[in-house]
């Protein structure tokens, strides 16, 4: 070992000493060796430009695990997390810490996608057009202006009196589509070229998936001039990066591209080009022709290829709004010298349209059906509907060949890192799905003691699928809720279940004389439901998927955390289906390979809610008795951390009432099981 490197390592160790940097930062720091391990692998993996993939347990400490290695580096790093909220929690607040703790002059930066910055050129040419679909949006708009009139970032998260959803922001954003660039005439104060130039010039650099796929997709977002020079990309919240992936390898048109396409052609046609075509009329056919194409298929959900082929109303609604498209590029393009936006919607308008017309081709083929799976060219063809929206997506079948591919195209260190990545110590589904099986796998457990800080308990609930399986649920667990006066998160499988279980127990809570604030997810923003959870007395949360992850309450206000059943994804969802049976063609095991490890990943993240700390408490209760009943639930219970198991509501009850301590013996498991069927029902689906 060179001295460089014997010296790297050493500061890695000696910054989590007892008396080290680190400690000396945090105040009742506790020095713990998996933590000190995990950074040497980071460090190792970041010196030899290697890959390496880790599952450190929650209570590691894996934020400052790989940040310290990363800061002591000396080379270009890119850290890039799971959400915006995680990215601005890492360099507001993890970030300066252990930066100013080692004393290191690393220059740091935070770049988020394009649509995330105040635009000055569309928001002053929204606010002069004066065309809105809402009276509010007028409003916030003109609250969107005075906050680029004193920010220095231009983030919208930083614009705490806005609503980061709120619709006016597509106003005062701009996109990959309308951006003008270069030309743009103010390039000068634009916030993404600022903060692109800041990241150009920083050592670690914080993003986020999101960005950083559409930029190994698309080399267009910013990311591409950083990633040359980046020695190492480290992943936080890993665990997401297959999903994410997924959405920009592909390729996908919406109607909202296209509603926004009409408008703004419409906007700089009057404008530009008054004289060369109606643009009113061109934008009143093209917005009849989507609304038309959204009516044609009915309801919301995921549509696969079979399906839309077979609705012959949406196939014509299809071909009608591709001739409404071309009915807007052909007077774009002969009017492409009156003004640069005109030319850019000319192009943009082409692309939209050879996009869509793909799509199309693609959905009446002849290619590539085999034992009915969707998939043309690699790619699997279905149609996402919303309430208002349609998009159409082209995903890839496997991500495995083109994430390799991008990863061997300059040597550098990967670290994919997560509380939740392997499936019973067996990693090999999330490396397959990245193409990472020649990867350094390894493990670091939690070092909490989760035999004696938690219980794990199982009521009988019946059959998931069961028509009156959301009573059995609210009346298995309001004596719980009650006993534990609330501070409780109940997470569900689906919205459907959410809304079920909402009207369930507060009708229930009606004739309970201890008061609950409930805290139902959709009736207010997520970010106001957590502090008010964190804040109320006896709060009890119930949320579906965005909670189950990325949420952090230590200590007593949340002991007690209710799943409502195991989190497999819907056996109709297009992709997975297509997958699956793609697995099966190779003789593979579509559920135990793909769906079983997906589902222990999921009830892993959400059980992971309970216990963030040595000192905390609590209950789990999985209401799906399949977890007790099939073969398979003895696996999905080893991926979970390890503490004992009830199938009793004495004991229960006892563990809340005697305040948390353990009711009934450590057993690893007591439960004599059979296998069994795969599951009927699953994530996403209704309860």
């Amino acid at each position: 070992m060179s001295d460089l490197r014997a010296a790297f390592f050493e500061r890695i160790v000696a910054a989590f000493h007892q008396d080290g940097e680190v400690a000396r930062s945090q105040p009742g720091y506790r020095l713990r060796p998996s933590q000190v391990a995990f950074a040497q692998a980071v460090g190792a993996a970041l010196e030899a430009r290697s890959t390496l993939v880790a599952e450190a347990g929650t209570g590691i400490g894996k934020t400052f695990g790989y940040l310290v290695p990363a800061l002591l580096s000396g080379g270009m790093v890119l850290v890039s997390t799971g959400t915006r909220t995680l990215q601005d929690q890492l360099f507001r607040r993890d970030l300066p810490r252990v930066r100013d703790a080692l004393r290191v002059g690393t220059r740091v930066a935070l770049l988020k996608g394009r649509a995330n910055y105040v635009c000055r050129y569309h928001l002053r040419r929204n606010l002069e057009d004066g065309r809105f679909d809402r009276r509010e949006d007028v409003v916030v708009l003109h609250r969107i202006d005075r906050f680029a009139s004193v920010t220095t970032t231009g983030d919208r998260s930083d614009a705490s009196s806005i609503p980061e959803d709120a619709p006016a922001w597509a106003r005062a954003t701009s996109t990959r589509e309308n951006c003008l660039g270069q030309d743009c005439p103010d390039l000068r104060e634009c916030f993404v070229f600022k903060a692109r130039q800041a990241a150009q010039e920083a050592d670690l650099v914080v993003v986020n998936h999101h960005l950083l796929c559409a930029d190994l997709a698309l080399r267009d977002e910013g990311v591409a001039d950083l990633l040359p020079t980046a020695q190492a990309i480290i992943f936080d919240e890993a665990h997401q990066l297959p999903d994410i992936a997924s959405q920009f390898f592909g390729r996908s048109v919406s109607s909202r591209q296209l509603v926004e396409f009409a408008r703004d052609a419409m906007r700089e046609g009057l404008s530009e080009a008054a004289d060369a075509a109606d643009w009113i009329t061109l934008n009143r056919r093209l917005e009849q022709c989507l609304r038309q194409w959204r009516l044609a298929v009915s309801g919301s959900g995921r549509l696969d290829r079979d399906r839309l082929i077979a609705n012959h109303e949406f196939g014509a609604a299809t071909v009608d709004v591709v001739a409404a498209l071309q009915a807007f590029r052909e007077p774009l393009q002969g009017a492409a010298e009156r003004g640069l936006e005109v030319a850019r919607l000319a192009s943009r308008a082409l692309d939209l349209e050879r996009l869509l017309g793909q799509w199309r081709d693609g959905l009446v083929g002849a290619h590539g059906m085999a034992e009915g799976t969707p998939e043309i060219g690699g790619s699997v063809l279905w149609a996402d509907v919303g309430v208002s929206a349609l998009v159409l997506h082209a995903t890839p079948l496997s991500l495995a060949e083109v994430f390799d591919r991008h990863r061997q195209a300059i040597p550098r260190g990967w670290v994919f890192v997560s509380a939740t990545l392997a499936v019973d110590q067996d990693f090999s589904h999330f490396t397959g799905l990245l193409g990472l099986n020649e990867s350094r796998c390894e493990a670091w457990p939690s070092p909490f003691d989760t035999p004696q800080q938690a219980l794990l308990y199982v009521p009988p609930c019946g059959d998931p699928a069961a028509a009156e399986f959301a009573d059995r649920v609210a009346a298995s667990i309001t004596p719980l809720l009650e006993a534990n006066r609330g501070r409780a998160f109940i997470l569900c499988t689906s919205l459907r279940m959410v809304e079920q279980l909402a009207e369930r127990l507060t009708r229930r809570a009606q004739s309970s004389s201890t008061p609950v604030e409930w805290l139902v997810q959709g009736q207010l923003p997520r970010n106001e439901l957590l502090s008010r959870f964190r804040e109320a007395s006896a709060p009890a949360l119930i949320g579906s998927a965005s909670f189950w992850e990325g949420v952090d309450v230590v200590g007593e206000q949340l002991s007690l955390v209710v799943i409502d059943k195991l989190p497999f994804a819907p056996p109709d969802d297009p992709v997975l289906r297509a997958r699956g049976e793609a697995l099966r063609r190779r003789g593979g095991d579509p559920f135990g390979l793909i769906q079983l490890p997906a589902a222990a990943m999921a009830l892993k993240q959400g059980a992971g809610r309970l216990i963030r700390s040595e000192q905390d408490r609590g209950l789990l209760v999985i209401c799906d008795e399949r977890l007790v009943s099939r073969g398979y639930g003895r696996k999905l219970r080893a991926s979970l951390p390890a503490m004992p198991i009830t199938r009793k509501p004495e004991d229960a009850l006892t563990w809340i009432r005697r305040g948390h301590q353990p009711a009934v013996p450590v057993r690893p498991d007591p439960l004599g099981l059979a296998p069994e069927a795969p599951p009927a029902s699953g994530f996403g689906r209704g309860g």
